[in-house]
């Protein structure tokens, strides 16, 4: 039976990297975008927390009376505005099932980012995460500088290029484990990942490998005709390939 995930993006660009990492599914994904709340957190200063809160409760209370399987979050300053809902559908948050992978890692890790403004609130929540399991984490953080205002200009591809490089300096140097803390670096950790046969750890992997389990996604049948006709994206030919 086809599952329907109401997700929650800051910003239109998140609709792609769903869609495609879910295309193999039987699912549909109903998105809600709402970048107008961070902007008041950031640039009002009547507009206070508990209001805040209000206004993510309430949109995740929209979201929840649409007839979804599951409420995804994909943006992490919302995360940090939830507070606890007394609503039966599950609430994903897209950070969580990254944090478990990169809590499992028994070694020290590198942990890169472009957008220096989100360092601090992912560190800190990753701490609190392992923390809640005990783990105590040894991660070098690594900004890629410069990299942040090409997506900014609209240039995805110098942005990919530019991340890819970042991480193929990073393995040239020996570093060890390797992970990327944004959702907008997937592409760029997916590419290196299948031309150097490494494992780079990244939001859309873990996110896809965790809902799978969760909500028990069936695969589309016509599956194995989109390999062959060449139709899946790189993306979504990783994940078919690491279920065989």
């Amino acid at each position: 039976m086809k599952k329907r995930i109401g997700c929650l993006h800051v910003h239109h660009s998140n609709i792609e990297y769903m869609e495609r990492a879910f295309g193999p599914y039987e699912v549909e994904l109903i998105h809600f975008v709402e970048p107008g709340l961070i902007y008041r957190v950031s640039h009002d200063e009547s507009f206070t927390m508990e209001a805040a809160q209000a206004k993510v409760k309430e949109q995740i209370e929209w979201i929840d009376k649409c007839g979804v399987d599951a409420i995804l979050i994909t943006c992490t300053n919302y995360i940090a505005l939830l507070q606890e809902m007394s609503i039966s559908t599950p609430i994903i948050k897209i950070d969580e099932p990254f944090f478990a992978f990169v809590c499992d890692y028994p070694g020290s890790q590198v942990l890169v980012f472009t957008n220096p403004a989100t360092v601090n609130g992912t560190m800190e929540r990753l701490n609190q995460f392992a923390a809640s399991r005990g783990k105590i984490l040894e991660i070098d953080v690594q900004v890629a500088e410069g990299a942040f205002s090409l997506i900014m200009q609209g240039d995805q591809d110098g942005y990919n290029r530019e991340v890819s490089n970042f991480i193929l300096e990073l393995i040239e140097k020996g570093a060890p484990m390797i992970s990327v803390g944004q959702l907008s670096m997937a592409d760029a950790a997916l590419q290196v990942s299948g031309d150097k046969n490494v494992v780079i750890g990244n939001l859309l992997d873990t996110l896809v490998y965790y809902i799978e389990k969760e909500l028990r996604l069936d695969r589309k049948s016509n599956i194995f005709r989109e390999i062959s006709t060449g139709s899946l994206k790189s993306g979504d030919r990783k994940m078919v390939n690491d279920e065989n």
